[in-house]
């Protein structure tokens, strides 16, 4: 039995998504969240520096700064305990970790900042 859910249009659903590669230029524990998460700076060049609260907890601080991540920048604000995130960075689930602890997504080349995911 497959999980798969329904098939839809790329222009209807994908292209909608304001996906952007940017570059984490800090990191810090946002002690305020329901669970253990990272307040990450994130600048997206000519889209602008961004705020993103996110469970990348299993990797040190200092092993995501300077890292390339790929975010939305098109989804509403949320509230993260005392911090808004502005962006979605996206990710997986780490391995053998609980529902919603990620390891981020990255380019494999230095792709440039802003770059679109397409």
């Amino acid at each position: 039995m497959s999980n798969e859910k329904e098939i839809v249009a790329k222009e209807e659903t994908f292209d909608l998504l304001e996906i952007r590669l940017g570059r984490v230029i800090s990191v810090e524990e946002e002690t305020s969240a329901l669970k253990k998460a990272y307040k990450m700076t994130i600048d997206f060049g000519k889209f602008g520096i961004r705020t993103s609260v996110g469970r990348f907890t299993h990797h040190n601080p200092e092993e995501i700064k300077d890292q390339l991540v790929l975010g939305i920048l098109n989804f509403s604000p949320r509230q993260i305990g005392n911090s808004i995130s502005d962006v979605l960075i996206l990710g997986v689930q780490y391995p053998k970790a609980d529902s919603g602890e990620a390891t981020y997504i990255t380019s494999m080349a230095p792709a440039k900042i802003g770059s679109k995911l397409f």
